[in-house]
């Protein structure tokens, strides 16, 4: 069964890969909507002025998930930096300050996230194994027998 799990982590790799790929386009080249999607983010948090180094920075996150998830040997870091990355967006857009549709798209944007975000969790699960030793050597906890 892990074996299956592991080969159908190929697809959901892509998958998370091939979005976060697609939005640097945005992110990157200062699209306008993407300037005002990060606007509202830094200045709901007092940062103005602070919109390009946060959109920068996530985008220079969301390329690094990219590049670990597709590598079988770095696939569990790639995959917990994008649910992090993206538990972080779904929560700004669920929480505080954007909304489920920020930028006009339909909720578009948030449906890619939450997507992003399943199978970013299916890869962890997948690779639970891995998760499990790799907390284990940072903790000392065993969250599954040995």
């Amino acid at each position: 069964m892990d074996r299956i799990l592991k080969l159908l982590a190929w697809p959901a790799s892509l998958f998370i890969a091939y979005i976060f790929l697609w939005y640097e386009q945005y992110k990157l080249t200062g699209d306008p909507g993407s300037v005002e999607l990060f606007t509202i983010l830094t200045n709901g948090f007092g940062l103005n002025d602070y919109e390009k180094p946060v959109r920068l920075g996530v985008a220079t996150a969301e390329i690094t998930a990219s590049i670990l998830v597709l590598l079988p040997w770095t696939r569990v870091y790639g995959a917990i930096l994008a649910f992090a990355i993206i538990s972080g967006a779904m929560f700004f857009h669920l929480v505080y300050p954007l909304g489920i549709d920020p930028i006009g798209d339909g909720g578009a944007l948030f449906a890619h996230a939450v997507q992003v975000w399943l199978c970013a969790a299916f890869v962890l699960v997948a690779w639970r194994r891995e998760v499990a030793a790799l907390v284990h050597r940072a903790t000392g906890v065993r969250l599954l027998p040995a």
